[in-house]
């Protein structure tokens, strides 16, 4: 039986052995809620960037137009970038276009997990179409679930949105993955606990509400609400 882990903080990939692995990328609020959220809205792929400076340069070698730039650093959105949240995107026509995405944590794990040998993102908004796909795909490899944190610090949402993933692919232990303890703690932070309030509460829900974001954070809290797989291949976030 393959072993599913979470590792808790994007920071932790750095002491893993990622080849042979495949590594699914958590960030609730709301890197990961915005990857599928701009596929499941017809963009062509989400280029994931370390930063600013690298997102200007991919959106520089492409036409103007065929491009949606986003971004934020420590919660600020960039100049000149779109705020990199779910719904601010869905705001802009986005189908046909490329989203380049640069974000303080989520786009950075993923970067960091191109060494496996599959990267996915997952969110609650999608976790279901990522577990059942992981399911049907699975060839016995290890799982490692990776909440990208926040500046190296834990997240509460990210955890929780591990949690969703273990809780769907242990359900009624028929599943093919054994949990680790990590793997069982966010699964028990899941199963008991509202999706809602979980993402409230927290320090990055916190800080949205109290700049007006309470409508992205309940939209991020949403379960299985789209059937987009985000695999990155080639450096870009296609839909599975």
């Amino acid at each position: 039986m393959a072993r599913i882990h979470v590792l808790t903080r994007k920071e932790e990939l750095d002491g893993q052995r990622l080849p042979g692995k495949v590594v699914v990328v958590v960030d609730v609020l709301f890197a990961t809620s915005t990857i599928a959220a701009a596929l499941a809205q017809g963009a062509a792929e989400v280029v994931p960037a370390t930063d600013g400076d690298e997102a200007r340069a991919e959106a520089a070698r492409r036409p103007a137009g065929s491009y949606v730039l986003a971004g934020e650093l420590d919660a600020e959105t960039l100049p000149g970038f779109s705020h990199p949240t779910p719904l601010a995107l869905l705001s802009q026509p986005i189908a046909g276009r490329s989203l380049i995405l640069s974000t303080t944590n989520g786009s950075v794990a993923i970067r960091r997990s191109a060494a496996a040998s599959r990267v996915y993102a997952a969110a609650l908004l999608n976790g279901d179409a990522v577990a059942r796909h992981l399911e049907r795909t699975g060839a016995g490899e290890t799982v490692l679930i990776v909440c990208a944190g926040s500046a190296a610090a834990f997240n509460l949402e990210d955890f929780y949105g591990a949690g969703h993933l273990v809780s769907l692919l242990t359900r009624d232990g028929r599943g093919r993955h054994e949990p680790s303890d990590a793997a069982l703690a966010a699964r028990a932070l899941h199963d008991r606990t509202d999706a809602a309030e979980c993402l409230s509460q927290g320090r990055i829900g916190r800080m949205m509400r109290e700049r007006g974001l309470e409508r992205e954070v309940a939209f991020a809290a949403q379960k299985g609400r789209l059937d987009v797989v985000p695999e990155l291949r080639d450096g870009r976030m296609r839909s599975g």
